[in-house]
Formats: structure tokens, C-alpha cells, sequence
């Protein structure tokens, strides 16, 4: 019986947060709070525990209700806080034992045989349990838990290691500079003489983004369907690693392909790209279904709707456990079909009367085809913009997924010999993203195209969490050029290609696992997903919510988190990759908020006498009409740094090395501004 307690992060958590500890300014107060309800919890659940139904105390941290008697989808914690305990115990019980023989009492050879031969097969016994233990399967994620993005499972058996997805995740606002952020691979690395191939679900960034700076130090086949393998091989070649020799493999849906002692097959879903799949892995220890993402459209853009009878044939010949997606399940109902989008396409279209911008993901090449379609109903010509744009419908144009007259597509260059009713412009940027096309075009920065009044602009894509504010920054620039806008609000311009609430219960339904693991989503999503799965039947005790990093062991019948390995994302900076620390993203910070003040001082360097004023310049820090009193109170500081160290008789440049006088400056500058800006201290010795 798993013990009772709150949700708290489990050991790889701390250690991957205590690796990627980013400056908060609220956090000390914040910490300590915590901590302070946390021990007035602590001391409640000791009082109570003989109330509670397993003898433990309940914890309500969780959800912020009470739920007497009921216990909570396994956490690393959970599992290791009972496991840390059997050790102990047995220790003591053998101190005890020792403690009870007498030291002169001696032992006859013949039962020293016997000990010997029992403490033999006691160690074929131990060697028999550690070799069964090693050929345990374990999962492994190394990112996609409590996150969005940045997808990559490690399957293990024995001697065998597959990887499922390997993506990137976008930076946090706390992360300026970093361009993305990518997996840890250490342990893939550590393992890669056991790696047997590399399985892709779709073509997604944050499932395939991640490809090329792993097989800089892996060779092993990767696998993915025909658009899939497409984007793949454009990631390895754009990324500038210098990788070749990439083994790209284009699967057969239905066909099964094998990996050491695993044997994966892909199986057809719907989702926001082409050439979505399911995964069914077959282990030694049974049968594993990971959906990927997904979504169940019976009236998809192109090619069949998901495979549910094939799934459903899957879940009749026992699934040990299901790997799923958790994006949606807090949506309820069923998510609209990507058809309906092109209907709002011809209305929209029928209306516009110059220019229309679409923005959109340029991987949803069902979206693009419903925008061609749209353009070639009212006769306009259709131009891409974008780097990625070009590049995913070069890739799903060759592959026969994109239909057009041969006529429709258009050079950028040539837009101005349309007029702007009979144009329409697909681009990048839905999310507001600083340096993609929407966003240089409504702020006069793109080098061909500018916004101008009576276009019509449509994003055509859903906020992700996190970019609402760069995209209704973009949103109000369209409006003050004149441009008419319209996005998701006042539009139904978007679906999901998430699976909603009630399909995800269908999937269970299909599958009917006998343990889960939820994934791909924050916590609070993968709780909901948890919470989701015991209502249709699954106890928690085999219901496992995972941090990255985590290591899940099971043998078929029982399972439990054993162990955790480094897991915290590598920030790539450029082209350098994990060569960003912490004090790095702190200073870009400080720079970003506080600015910086830059202090140039002269010292002769035979008297160690200071020549002249000190320059002192301050960019990004006080307003214009605040500079000439607050430079003075510096140059008044320093004056008094230097009366000070004549005095002591000490060499005035070794002090000002010392950092005294920074250290000096910035208490007198947060004392004035209650700011705190980088001090930069510049000494020239003549």
C-alpha cells in the first residue's frame, strides 16, 4: 500500500531545478511561507494519523479539498519515502541480532560448513533477484513531463534502449538570449553501446527539434513516417551540426520493426500535422501503447481517420501500460474537426476586400492546403513567407500532401504585380515570436512586405501558454497600421489538434491499460489526466505521474519509480549547446531590468595617484533628467575611495580590484534608485 502524502517534487525535480535556478525577486518571502505551511501540515498529519484509513495522514495540498480515504497517483516520492524505510528496519533488526552472540562463543567446523553453504546459496540467491531486477523494463522520460515541449522517452530492457521523439522546448521569458532548449542526453550518451533505434511519432518541433544535436554522438536508425523523415532530414541539415550519415528510415503503417528485444509498430492517428502515429512497443515484460499526440477526426483534410479498430484489436490483447497525451483533457466534449476551419476560410475570403495575411504553425500543412483552397475559390494568387514555411510545404509538396493549379503559387517578389483583391499571403509568426515574418511586417522591418491599411490579417493558430502578451503586442501594431484583424476570439479560425476530454476517455476505453502514465503537459494536466483514468476504473496504485528524469521500473505485474537521472534542459545560446550557466541568464536579466553603470578610472602607475574625474556612464538605468545628480553622488564616492585608500597607505589599484568600490557604488545606487544595475568598474593604469 502506497503511503498517503502531498504532492511534492520528486528527487530529479530538485536536482534539475536546483541546476536551472532561475532569479526571482518574490521568492524568498514566497519560500518561506511555503515552508511554514508545510510544517504546520507536517505536525497535523502526526497528530491525525490513526484517523486515517491506512494508519497515514491524508494530504489535501493537491487539489485544495479534502478527500478522506482516498489515495493519490503515485509520485517518486511517495514510492521512495516507504522504500528508504525497509532499510533501516533491517539494519536494526541485525544489530539486534548481533548483539545477542556472545563473542568467545565458537562454531564447529561442521556448522561453518553448513554456514557456508547456506550464505552460498543465499548469494546465488541475491545474484539470481539483481539479474531478474536488471531485466526489469524502465521508462525513462527525459523531457514532455510537467512541460510543454521538449518531448523524449527512453524505453530499457535488459541490454536494449529505444527512444521515442527527441524535441525542443521554447524559452521561458526568464531565458533571454536562448534560442532553444533541448533535452539532457547524458544518460542517453552514458547508454548509447545499448541504443537500437530512434521512433518518431509526427513531425512536430517539440517531437523532432532536438534530432540533430543527438546523432552528433549517436548513430543508430531513426524511424518516422514519410512527412516525418522529410522534416527530420531538413532539421539535421538546417541546425549547422555538421551531421551525417543519418540512418532515416520511412515506416509502413501496420508494419511491425524491431529494436533489440522491442518490436514497435505504428499505427494512424489525426493530429495537426500529417503522418501522425500511435506506438505499440512489445517488451519482454508486455505490451506498451504510447499515443503520441493525437485527436480523433472522422472528416480529416487528407488521408484516413485515426485507426481505432486497429487500436481497439491492440487494447483485446492486453496492454500492460498506455503512455498518453494530456493537453486537452481539462476541455470537455469532442474537438471540432480541422474541416470546419475551411469553411470560416471561404466566408472570411468572400468578405476581404484587399490583401489577406493568414499566419499559421508552418508544420499544419492541412491549414495551408484549407487557405490554397480557399484562394483558388475567389481567383488570388497564394506567396509564402517565411524560412520554415518554404521549407514544410517544399517537404509536403513533393510528397503529393498539398493540391493546387499550377498557377496559384506566386513568387513574394511578384505580389506587386496583383492587384490586392486577388492576393493572399501565408506566413509565419501566430505566436508573436520576435523574429518571424508577421511580426517584422507589422513593425516595418520585413525587407519586401509591409502591413498597409485595408489588408486583412488572420492568425489562424490557438495562444500558447506564455505568448499571450508578444502576440496581442503584434495584434495592436496590425490595428494602428489599419489592418483589419481577425483571430481566435472573433473567429472559429482554429481547432485543436489535441484530443479533447471525451475523446481521450475513448482511447482508455479502447486501450483499457492496466497501469498509466500520463504525459505530454503540465502538472496540472497530467493530475486531471491521473484523476481521469481512476474514474474510469484504474486504481492509483497503478496510476504513475513522472518528472522528468524519473526512473520507472516494472516487471509486468508491480512497478515503482526506483531511481532518477539528470533530466534538466540544455539551453542552446547561438551555437554553443549547455554553455549558458545560471550567472549568465542572471546578469541578462539584471541588464534587461536594471540596465548598467560603467565606472572608468586612470591610476598612475607610478604614484598610484587617480588622474583626472572618473567617467561614469549609465545606459538603461534612470531617466535622462536623474543622470547628472546621480553621476555626481558616484564621483563623489569615489573620491572618497581614494581620500581613503591614500590614507592606509594601500595601493589604490589593488583595491580597486578588490571590488570594494563596485560593492560600494551599488549599495549607493540601490540606496537612491532602489535599483540594482551591472556595475562595471574599468581601471587604466598609465
Amino acid at each position: 500500500m502506497t503511503k498517503n502524502v502531498k504532492p511534492a517534487d520528486s528527487e530529479s525535480a530538485k536536482a534539475n531545478k536546483k541546476k536551472n535556478a532561475q532569479p526571482d525577486k518574490n521568492r524568498s518571502a514566497g519560500t518561506a511561507s511555503l515552508a511554514a505551511s508545510r510544517r504546520r501540515k507536517k505536525k497535523s498529519s502526526q497528530g491525525n494519523q490513526s484517523d486515517s484509513p491506512s494508519g497515514k495522514a491524508d494530504s489535501q495540498e493537491q487539489t485544495g479539498t479534502r478527500t478522506a480515504g482516498r489515495k493519490r497517483p503515485q509520485t517518486s516520492k511517495n514510492r521512495q519515502s516507504d522504500s528508504q524505510k525497509a532499510p533501516k528496519q533491517k539494519q536494526q533488526n541485525h544489530s539486534q541480532q548481533q548483539s545477542r552472540k556472545k563473542p568467545s562463543e565458537a562454531v564447529p567446523n561442521q556448522a561453518k560448513s553448513r554456514s557456508s553453504q547456506r550464505n552460498r546459496k543465499k548469494s546465488a540467491k541475491v545474484r539470481q533477484a539483481q539479474s531478474a531486477q536488471s531485466d526489469k523494463l524502465k521508462i525513462i522520460p527525459l523531457g514532455g513531463m510537467r512541460e510543454i515541449g521538449k518531448n523524449l522517452t527512453v524505453y530499457e530492457y535488459g541490454q536494449d534502449m529505444i527512444i521515442v521523439d527527441c524535441g525542443i522546448a521554447f524559452p521561458d521569458e526568464d531565458m533571454p538570449g536562448i534560442d532553444v532548449v533541448i533535452p539532457d542526453f547524458s544518460y542517453v550518451l552514458q547508454n548509447k553501446d545499448r541504443l537500437r533505434g530512434i521512433f518518431l511519432t509526427h513531425g512536430h518541433e517539440d517531437h523532432i527539434g532536438s534530432l540533430a544535436w543527438l546523432c552528433k554522438d549517436v548513430n543508430v536508425p531513426v524511424y518516422g513516417n514519410k512527412l516525418t523523415i522529410a522534416l527530420a532530414r531538413q532539421k539535421i541539415e538546417d541546425r549547422g551540426t555538421g551531421v551525417k550519415g543519418v540512418q532515416l528510415n520511412t515506416i509502413t503503417c501496420g508494419t511491425v520493426y524491431e529494436a533489440g528485444c522491442f518490436q514497435v509498430e505504428f499505427i494512424h492517428t489525426n493530429h495537426s500535422i500529417a503522418d501522425a502515429n500511435c506506438l505499440v512497443i512489445r517488451t519482454p515484460a508486455g505490451i506498451i501503447f504510447h499515443t503520441g499526440d493525437f485527436k480523433i477526426d472522422f472528416t480529416p483534410i487528407y488521408g484516413n481517420p485515426i485507426d481505432l479498430t486497429r487500436i481497439a484489436e491492440i487494447g483485446s490483447e492486453g496492454v500492460m501500460l498506455m503512455f498518453c497525451e494530456s493537453t486537452n483533457v481539462g476541455v470537455k466534449g469532442y474537438s471540432p474537426s480541422e474541416s470546419t476551419v475551411g469553411e470560416t476560410f471561404v466566408d472570411l475570403f468572400a468578405k476581404a476586400e484587399g490583401r489577406i495575411f493568414v499566419a499559421t504553425f508552418s508544420s499544419h500543412v492541412f491549414r495551408v492546403q484549407q487557405i490554397i483552397t480557399a484562394a483558388e475559390r475567389y481567383g488570388r494568387k497564394v506567396a509564402l513567407l517565411g524560412r520554415s514555411m518554404l521549407n514544410v510545404f517544399d517537404a509536403a509538396s513533393s510528397l503529393g500532401y498539398l493540391t493546387m493549379r499550377e498557377d496559384t503559387l506566386v513568387d513574394i517578389n511578384q505580389i506587386d504585380n496583383y492587384p490586392p483583391e486577388k492576393v493572399v499571403l501565408i506566413t509565419t509568426g501566430s505566436q508573436g515570436e520576435p523574429m518571424s515574418a508577421l511580426t517584422r511586417m507589422a513593425f516595418s522591418e520585413h525587407r519586401t512586405v509591409e502591413i498597409q491599411k485595408g489588408d486583412t490579417v488572420i492568425l489562424s493558430s490557438s495562444p500558447i501558454p506564455g505568448n499571450e502578451k508578444p502576440i496581442y503586442r503584434v495584434i495592436n501594431e496590425l490595428f494602428r497600421r489599419g489592418a483589419r484583424v481577425v483571430y481566435e476570439s472573433l473567429a472559429d479560425i482554429h481547432v485543436s489538434g489535441h484530443a479533447y476530454r471525451e475523446e481521450i476517455k475513448l482511447m482508455h476505453r479502447l486501450v483499457k491499460p492496466k497501469m498509466f502514465i500520463p504525459a505530454h503537459g503540465e502538472y496540472r494536466h497530467l493530475y486531471q489526466h491521473a484523476e481521469l483514468a481512476h474514474e474510469l476504473g484504474l486504481g492509483w496504485d497503478s496510476i504513475f505521474i513522472l518528472n522528468n528524469g524519473d526512473i520507472f521500473e516494472t516487471d509486468g505485474t508491480k512497478a515503482d519509480i526506483t531511481g532518477f537521472t539528470n533530466a534538466a534542459g540544455v539551453m542552446i545560446d547561438g551555437s554553443g549547446m549547455g554553455d549558458v550557466d545560471n550567472l549568465v541568464l542572471q546578469d541578462r536579466l539584471l541588464l534587461a531590468d536594471d540596465g548598467v553603470v560603467s565606472v572608468f578610472l586612470a591610476v598612475n602607475q607610478k604614484t598610484g595617484a587617480m588622474i583626472g574625474e572618473p567617467d561614469i556612464q549609465a545606459r538603461g538605468f534612470i531617466y535622462e533628467s536623474d543622470t547628472n545628480r546621480i553621476t555626481q553622488d558616484c564621483r563623489k564616492r569615489v573620491r572618497t575611495f581614494v581620500q581613503r585608500a591614500e590614507a592606509s597607505d594601500k595601493p589604490l589599484a589593488a583595491m580597486i580590484r578588490s571590488g570594494v568600490l563596485r560593492d560600494q557604488l551599488r549599495d549607493l545606487l540601490f540606496q537612491k534608485t532602489r535599483r540594482r544595475p551591472v556595475i562595471l568598474v574599468s581601471l587604466i593604469e598609465i
